[in-house]
């Protein structure tokens, strides 16, 4: 759970900070992959961006085009195309690589109703020591526990984390696909937007978003898989639960970012930067007249914050933006969420999506150098 004790001072908390905010710059950054249309309600992004050993980049995602998730799949297709694009150019272009349409990816009997988050794992690079694709979707025939079932709307499912396999991410089977991590418990009942990284000592922490039976907040939870069996042997559903001001609503981790051991770092365990989406509502509602006008974020609409651990003291976090979010688009509704980030030789890259003045939502890619970074943290 959340402490406010990590034995991190005051001056590496505001660098940290500073590093966040360079990273994710609203003005700097650049369109990466468009949405199907440039409209409300239209999308891109929810993934991740990776670097293989040849040093090719890939980013997924999930296509989602306009619809309302109260009403099931009549009022829009919403999200019904995963996705992989690859940059063989240090992420000057990308081309898609891999798609997976929701007929891709239903199985078991289970229909796939829509797509939403993903993380793709290069385990060992494009060398055939193997991809883990870890996708969650809605899927139907899935009922709500007993005493519940009433709460489920028609035309809706359950959300689960599933995960394909493949010798490199060009080959990625779809006949792979199985569970990954699904609840019938009703505070955690939806598993999804799975996201991750590797601790020191080889495990891989595989983060997801939970929402409750009857949708009314977002959480953040993870599970440990073993980095010598592949097993998962820990499972925590309330890791970093939902703030208490701008971020009341929802808490959804997307990244951890492994810091660069440089200047006041340096001697120092091992940073991880949290980037988080956050809202006051689940829902849009009217603003007071005379209220202080500001993106207060709510479903789909996410607004960003930041939080950070350490190797020594995880799954203990600290939040960075208490008060107020950090990441605010200056264009459309304010949202800004999905952040994910890769540390490369030349620098960081980092990925979100971001409100258009056209309230679309298209991936977005900003750059920071490697001298930048350790300008910033000197």
């Amino acid at each position: 759970m959340e402490t406010s004790n990590l034995k991190i001072d005051k001056k590496v908390k505001e660098r940290l900070t500073e590093l966040g905010k360079a990273l994710i710059n609203q003005k700097k950054a650049r369109v990466i992959v468009e949405p199907m249309e440039r409209s409300e309600g239209f999308w891109f992004g929810g993934g991740n961006i990776v670097e293989d050993k040849s040093g090719n980049f890939y980013i997924s995602g999930r296509y989602r085009n306009a619809g309302d998730s109260r009403y099931g799949l009549g009022r829009g297709t919403r999200g019904l195309e995963l996705a992989v694009f690859k940059s063989e150019d240090r992420g000057k272009s990308f081309k898609k690589v891999e798609s997976f349409s929701k007929k891709d990816l239903s199985y078991g009997g289970k229909e796939v109703i829509s797509i939403e988050g993903s993380w793709l794992d290069i385990r060992g690079g494009n060398s055939g020591n193997g991809v883990d694709f870890y996708i969650s979707t809605e899927k139907g025939g899935i009922d709500y526990p007993e005493g519940l079932k009433e709460f489920k709307k028609p035309g809706t499912g359950v959300w689960s984390v599933d995960v394909i396999q493949g010798e490199s991410v060009e080959d990625l089977m779809t006949e792979s696909i199985r569970l990954f991590l699904n609840s019938n418990n009703s505070n955690f009942l939806h598993i999804k937007d799975p996201f991750g990284f590797k601790r020191e000592n080889g495990d891989t922490v595989v983060g997801f978003c939970t929402h409750p039976f009857c949708w009314t907040s977002s959480n953040t939870g993870y599970a440990v898989r073993d980095g010598k069996t592949g097993g998962i042997k820990e499972v925590n559903f309330t890791f970093f639960p939902r703030g208490y001001t701008w971020d009341v609503a929802m808490t959804r981790v997307t990244d951890f970012l492994k810091v660069p051991a440089a200047g006041m770092l340096k001697d120092l365990p091992q940073i991880y930067l949290i980037f988080y989406d956050g809202g006051e509502s689940v829902r849009k509602y009217e603003e007071h007249k005379n209220a202080v006008k500001r993106p207060r974020g709510y479903s789909c609409e996410e607004i960003g914050g930041l939080a950070f651990s350490t190797e020594e003291e995880f799954p203990v976090v600290e939040r960075l933006s208490v008060n107020l979010p950090i990441f605010t688009s200056p264009y459309g509704t304010g949202a800004s969420r999905y952040v994910s980030t890769l540390v490369a030789e030349e620098g960081i890259y980092s990925t979100w999506e971001q409100s258009q003045e056209d309230f679309s939502q298209p991936l977005v890619m900003n750059f920071l150098s490697k001298e930048e970074t350790e300008d910033i943290l000197k």
